[in-house]
């Protein structure tokens, strides 16, 4: 995604004009109930769409690679929340015993925290994303001075340790409100969600996380996991150093290839 003028989503529009007939009308004396009506329904509406991870009525969201990476056989594993000192290098040494390549979707301040570990991930042929800087749980309802603060402080925070210009933006928890798309556009970052996930900050069962992310395995899938933040298993292992093997053994059998975002990148500017 290039910087430039933001550009709204339909839903967008249309909502700009349900404000705008709204006004209309109020200033006419007209209709007043249907008016107050629309708008509290259009409000709720781009509520829950904000409360969807995967919902592309507010803007631009990736939930599947380019239909190049699916004719390729390529998928893309995510892994949210890090760097942690402890997960993060046993989580690397896994992707390269599969020589799978994933992107770390990092939060800027863990990157300063732990910059040796972010410049390990690069080395090792896999992406840094932004992921926010501080992972805010008021995320969604923030203005846009501050998502733009935010934002930019974890790009500033990445690029600074390691060199690298994250392209892909993933929100908080997946949620976010009308605001989040004009910063991103502003800032030339795509917004990224996913195909599946497999809830493994609150899930310790390993075989469910695992079961939803393997269900309708297939090519462009994009999938998520975390380093940091991840439930612990009943025997006090992180969920996702039983499930990443498994599900690599999964992937290298139905012949697909774990891609970084990277990968993507450098091959939309050849």
């Amino acid at each position: 995604m290039s910087m430039g003028h933001w550009q709204p989503s339909m839903a967008i529009k249309a909502s700009a004009a349900v404000h705008v007939g709204a006004a209309v009308a109020w200033a006419g004396g007209m209709a007043w109930p249907w008016s107050a009506g629309a708008l509290i329904a259009n409000h709720a509406i781009l509520t829950l769409a904000g409360l969807w991870p995967r919902s592309t009525l507010l803007g631009s969201n990736m939930r599947q690679l380019p239909q190049a990476a699916v004719k390729a056989g390529q998928i893309a594993i995510t892994i949210d929340d890090g760097p942690h000192p402890e997960i993060t290098p046993r989580v690397l040494d896994i992707l390269d015993i599969y020589q799978a390549k994933a992107s770390f979707f990092c939060i800027g301040e863990k990157v300063l925290a732990h910059p040796q570990i972010a410049r390990e991930i690069l080395a090792r042929g896999h992406s840094i994303e932004n992921h926010s800087n501080t992972h805010r749980h008021h995320f969604s309802v923030m203005g846009m001075g501050a998502l733009r603060r935010e934002i930019s402080a974890a790009q500033a925070s990445i690029a600074q340790t390691t060199g690298y210009q994250p392209r892909y933006f993933r929100a908080p928890a997946g949620l976010r409100s009308p605001l989040l798309d004009p910063v991103l556009q502003e800032l030339g970052l795509q917004l990224t969600s996913w195909t599946r996930r497999g809830f493994d900050t609150v899930r310790n069962d390993a075989a469910q996380v695992l079961s939803r992310l393997e269900q309708g395995l297939a090519a462009g899938d994009i999938l998520l996991l975390h380093d940091g933040n991840c439930a612990l298993t009943a025997q006090g292992n992180p969920v996702i150093m039983e499930v990443l093997p498994q599900l690599l053994d999964r992937v290298v059998r139905s012949g697909l290839k774990p891609i970084s975002l990277h990968h993507l990148s450098s091959n939309d500017s050849n």
